[in-house]
């Protein structure tokens, strides 16, 4: 099941969620057709529950968002973006196992 804590944002929300964001973002760029988006998914899940209110998870859709995944240059999902301060950070692609995926939001906790 998903967690409440983890949102999906739009092209149009993105300033107000990401960049504007008090504490530290992690963006997944993600769609319903992808099969390592679906399993990254729990993990993301567990990282927004246990770190609420030190870092806010996020996801967008590229099939429905077209603006903000080409801003960055989203060429394979998932793609996972670390925004501090409203800057990004650090950027993995690919799906990341529990190690890696905690050591790629270590440094923002």
């Amino acid at each position: 099941m998903a967690s409440p804590n983890v949102k999906m944002i739009s092209d149009a929300e993105f300033q107000s969620q990401v960049i504007e964001s008090e504490v530290p973002v992690l963006l997944d760029f993600t769609a319903v057709w992808c099969g390592p988006c679906k399993a990254i998914a729990p993990l993301l899940d567990d990282l927004a529950d246990a770190n609420l209110g030190k870092i806010k998870v996020v996801k967008m859709d590229i099939d429905q968002n077209g603006k903000t995944p080409m801003q960055f240059g989203v060429q394979s999902i998932p793609t996972l973006l670390l925004f501090k301060g409203g800057k990004v950070v650090d950027k993995r692609v690919g799906s990341l196992q529990k190690a890696a995926l905690a050591a790629f939001v270590g440094p923002v906790l």
